[in-house]
């Protein structure tokens, strides 16, 4: 019995620099991962409709599952419509919003899309709650990161209502198409937020 003691502790000891070789690379990896994103998203500086400066990857996307739509609030058409239906969205995953899932609404326009302008437009339809982030700023800044998006047109008013909704950790990203329903989309979202861990 002594013996089988000394050897499972033998065993035990010569195990533990192992696994802690490979705790360390796992971590190391992940860090590589998520520099990997902070560079191909940016983390260039936009503005919120509290008027908070932000950085795009470390303040919006990092650790978040994210649903992202393009939107102007001088549009009288699509942006109202695709906005109602991620609210109706909202609502059916309003446990996770914040943790870790993160709806955010980047502006088209952004010298007529104040902070202002983009509050007033999140009050008028009911999209100013917490874990909903709408965001504005400088054009170039916007411009690069729509881009990298794969969302953007020269043309605003004939922009994309596609929607983009990614696991960011796990670098699983899908498109939701504007004829989804509220139902299906959530089912989507909840797929992604067990796509792996998320913090």
């Amino acid at each position: 019995m002594m013996r089988l003691s000394r050897i499972l502790i033998t065993l035990a000891v010569v195990a533990l620099p192992a696994l802690a070789a490979v705790s360390a690379q796992a971590q190391t990896s992940a860090v590589d991962e998520e520099e990997r994103a902070r560079s191909y998203f940016t983390n260039l500086e936009l503005v919120n409709q509290d008027g908070q400066t932000v950085q795009f990857f470390d303040d919006v996307m990092k650790d978040k599952v994210v649903v992202v739509n393009f939107i102007f609030t001088n549009c009288k058409g699509a942006c109202p419509l695709m906005t109602h239906k991620l609210t109706l969205v909202r609502d059916k995953l309003e446990s996770y919003v914040g943790k870790p899932l993160q709806f955010v609404s980047l502006s088209l326009d952004p010298e007529r899309d104040t902070p202002v302008a983009m509050k007033e437009f999140a009050k008028t339809h009911n999209a100013d709650h917490d874990g909903w982030v709408f965001l504005t700023g400088d054009a170039d800044n916007l411009d690069t990161i729509i881009k990298k998006l794969g969302q953007y047109t020269d043309d605003m008013e004939a922009h994309s209502t596609m929607m983009l909704a990614g696991n960011v950790n796990n670098a699983h990203w899908i498109k939701i198409l504007p004829q989804e329903q509220p139902p299906a989309i959530a089912e989507k979202l909840r797929r992604l937020m067990e796509d792996g861990e998320t913090t």
